[in-house]
């Protein structure tokens, strides 16, 4: 029994472990005009921020996007996201994006780092490593991986480290090693997406088993993975990534239109279910290694 509880990290009984509910709210590319309810202003995530806080979730992965749904790398507005949910939500965990799927240079992607008092963010997005997706590539050099650390480092932002593969992974405990990651890793694994690491549970079990002890992890399915991977995650004793970015519907076929709040009212369904009590946000704060709220 010990070596099964190896697996987790732990000596701890995975279903007691409280869970943390992470919202990707809309991401760059999902759009209006297939889920109407995909948010784009800022009013709109602020709203649906509280939305789903209400509903049990205290984690928030946040893009900004134009009025007229563009992605935006804008500080402006990312600001006023930011301010709008501070001023609703207070207690909100919020993490903001520096993709690089889009925006390519490095002051585009940084631009959310330097945000100040309380429109610092709590987190943000590094991805660990290069990939494709289903109609692009995702590059991001090891260059561009270590200024962005050595700047969220600086800031005193905390990054939420994106593993698409095992690979990604051993950077990060290499950047660790190194000092410019400081430590718990909070890892982001994600499964499904055409070109990345499948969903199967073998999948998951191995990307789990392969990072460093102590690390705080959460896993993401893509579109039909979704709830098959967060099911997997809430198992393991991991936490779980829900949300419009990642998956537009609620149902496998594809006929029922999603909103954020049904997607982390199953995840709190689901838990409840499996005996996995929902964190709150002090308690998320902890587990996070973030300073208090």
């Amino acid at each position: 029994m010990e070596d099964v509880y190896a697996l987790f990290g732990t000596s701890e009984m995975p279903h007691m472990r409280k869970l943390i509910i992470n919202v990707a709210l809309t991401g760059n590319f999902s759009s209006k005009s297939v889920n109407p309810s995909v948010p784009y202003t800022p009013d709109e995530i602020a709203e649906d921020v509280c939305r789903c806080f209400d509903a049990g979730a205290t984690t928030f992965h946040i893009h900004a996007r134009e009025d007229d749904g563009r992605p935006s790398c804008r500080k402006e507005l990312f600001e006023e996201i930011i301010s709008k949910v501070r001023k609703r939500c207070p207690e909100a965990i919020l993490g903001v994006t520096t993709s690089g799927r889009i925006f390519k240079s490095f002051e585009e992607r940084s631009a959310v780092l330097d945000m100040e008092g309380e429109l610092r963010p709590d987190m943000a997005s590094l991805t660990m490593g290069s990939m494709n997706f289903p109609t692009q590539p995702s590059i991001n050099s090891p260059e561009m991986i270590e200024a962005l650390a050595k700047k969220m480092l600086q800031n005193g932002v905390k990054p939420e480290l994106e593993a698409f593969e095992t690979g990604m992974i051993n950077h990060a405990v290499y950047m660790h090693r190194k000092g410019i990651l400081e430590g718990p890793l909070c890892f982001n694994l994600f499964f499904g997406l055409l070109g990345t690491m499948p969903g199967r549970m073998v999948d998951i079990v191995h990307q789990v088993s392969s990072l460093p002890p102590g690390s705080v992890w959460g896993a993401a399915g893509g579109g039909r993975f979704q709830l098959p991977v967060n099911n997997v995650a809430i198992i393991m004793g991991g936490h779980v990534r829900v949300g419009l970015e990642d998956n537009l519907y609620y149902d496998t076929e594809k006929t029922v239109p999603a909103t954020n709040e049904m997607l982390v009212k199953r995840v709190v369904r689901v838990a409840n279910e499996l005996g996995r009590p929902i964190a709150k946000p002090d308690e998320a704060r902890e587990i996070l290694g973030l300073k208090p709220g």
